[in-house]
C-alpha cells in the first residue's frame, strides 16, 4: 500500500471508529435512560401505594414507614388531580409556576404528555390521578446524547481538517519542487542561447534582430527567476510601482495583438512600495493575459494606478465577457478556469503573490456580463 492510500485508510478508519464509538455510547445512554425512567416509574407506583395506605390507615397505626416513603421524593415533580380532573395538590413544583394558575395548567399538560398517569384510590370513590415528570437528573441525561454527538462530529471535523491541510501542504511542496526543477531545466538551454547570441554578433547579423533576441532571453531569465522563487520567501525592495507597472505594460503591449487597444493612466510622481519586481510583473502578466482571453483577442485594456493616504491601487480593466458576481471569490481558487485549456492556476498564483508575499489585496473590483471586468491590486505604500 502506498503512502497516500495508507493515509486515506487511516483517516477513514479514525472517522469510522469515532462514529462507531459515538453510536455505542448513544445506544448505552439510551438504555440507561430507559432504565432510569422505569426506576422512577416504579418509585412513583410505590409512592402512590403509600398515599393509598395513608388514606386507609386507622388513626392509631404506625405511619413512620409510609411517611418516610412520601417524604423521600424530593426531586420528581407531581400534580394530583381529583375525579373531576381539577388540580388537588402538588409536590416538588417550582413556586414561580404555582403562583401563576395558567402556567400551572400548562405544566400539567406537559406532565400528561411526558408520562402515563398513575391512578390513586383513596377510598369512598375518591380516585385521583398522579401526573409526574422526569427528575432533573433524568432531564439532564436526556440532553447528554446531543452534546456527545456534537463532540463526535467536532472530532471528525478536526480529523478531516488535519488530513486535508496535510494534503494541501504536500501539494504545495510538490508544486514548489516542480517549479524549481523547471527553472533548473530552463537554465541549461538559456545559457546556450546566450552563447549563440554572442556568435551571431560576430557574424554581422542585423543588430535589431539580435536586440529582440536579447529581450526574449532576458524575459526567459526573468521567468526562470520567477519559478526559482516559488516556495521561498521573496526579497522585497523599495520599488516605484508606477515605473514597474509601466515596464510590464510596455513589454506586454509590444508582444500582444494589434487588435488589443492598450492604454495606461498613472500619476506623474513615483509611488514607493515594498515589492519583488519579478513576481509583481508575473502577476500583471497573468491578469493581462486573462483579460485578453476574456476579450477573445480583441478589445480595450486599461491599466490605472491610483493612491490614497496608505495604499497604491492598480486597476486592470478589460471589455471582455465579464464574470458572474457569485464567482468573484471562486475564480481565485486553484483549478478554477473558464478556458478549454489551462490549469486554472494564474489567478490563484496572483493572489498568493500579492496577499502572501506582499501582504496586499487582490479582488474583482467590478464586473458586468458582456461588458467587462476590473481587477484591483492594493499594496501598502512606504
Amino acid at each position: 500500500m502506498n503512502l497516500p492510500d495508507e493515509r486515506s485508510f487511516n483517516r477513514w478508519f479514525i472517522i469510522l471508529s469515532c462514529l462507531v464509538v459515538t453510536a455505542l455510547v448513544l445506544w448505552n445512554t439510551s438504555i440507561f435512560f430507559q432504565r432510569l425512567k422505569e426506576d422512577e416509574r416504579a418509585k412513583m407506583n410505590i409512592w402512590a401505594q403509600a398515599q393509598e395506605e395513608l388514606s386507609a390507615a386507622p388513626e392509631d397505626a404506625d405511619l413512620s414507614l409510609i411517611l418516610e416513603i412520601l417524604n423521600n421524593n424530593t426531586t420528581i415533580p407531581i400534580i394530583h388531580t381529583n375525579e373531576d380532573g381539577a388540580i388537588a395538590y402538588t409536590t416538588n413544583i417550582d413556586p414561580v409556576i404555582l403562583e401563576d394558575r395558567e402556567r400551572l395548567e400548562g405544566y400539567l399538560i406537559e406532565l400528561k404528555e411526558e408520562n402515563e398517569p398513575i391512578a390513586v384510590d383513596l377510598g369512598e370513590g375518591q380516585i385521583q390521578n398522579l401526573y409526574y415528570g422526569n427528575s432533573p437528573a433524568l432531564n439532564k441525561l436526556k440532553y447528554y446524547p446531543i452534546g456527545l454527538t456534537l463532540i463526535g462530529f467536532l472530532f471528525i471535523g478536526v480529523v478531516y481538517f488535519f488530513y486535508t491541510t496535510t494534503k494541501n501542504s504536500e501539494q504545495n511542496k510538490l508544486w514548489a519542487g516542480m517549479a524549481k526543477e523547471t527553472a533548473h531545466q530552463i537554465g541549461t538551454p538559456l545559457s546556450s542561447l546566450i552563447g549563440w547570441t554572442e556568435i551571431l554578433k560576430s557574424e554581422d547579423v542585423d543588430p535589431s534582430y539580435i536586440k529582440e533576441m536579447e529581450k526574449d532571453i532576458d524575459r526567459l531569465q526573468t521567468i526562470t527567476e520567477r519559478f526559482s522563487k516559488i516556495g521561498s520567501a521573496p526579497n522585497l525592495k523599495e520599488i516605484n510601482i508606477v515605473e514597474a507597472t509601466r515596464e510590464s505594460f510596455d513589454y506586454l503591449k509590444l508582444r500582444s495583438s494589434n487588435l488589443i487597444d492598450f492604454s495606461i493612466q498613472t500619476p506623474r510622481q513615483p509611488i514607493w512600495v515594498m515589492l519583488n519586481e519579478q513576481l509583481y510583473s508575473w502577476t500583471i502578466e497573468n491578469l493581462v493575459k486573462n483579460a485578453i482571453d476574456a476579450m477573445r483577442g480583441k478589445g480595450e485594456l486599461l491599466i490605472e494606478i491610483k493612491q490614497d493616504m496608505k495604499q497604491a491601487h492598480i486597476y486592470i480593466t478589460d471589455t471582455g465577457k465579464g464574470i458572474d458576481k457569485n464567482k468573484f471569490k471562486v475564480i481565485f481558487e486553484p483549478g478554477q478556469t473558464t478556458k478549454k485549456r489551462g490549469w486554472g492556476l494564474g489567478l490563484s498564483l496572483a493572489r498568493r503573490i500579492i496577499e502572501e508575499y506582499h501582504q496586499g489585496k487582490i479582488k474583482v473590483a467590478k464586473s458586468e456580463l458582456g461588458k467587462g471586468t476590473t481587477f484591483q491590486i492594493s499594496l501598502k505604500k512606504i
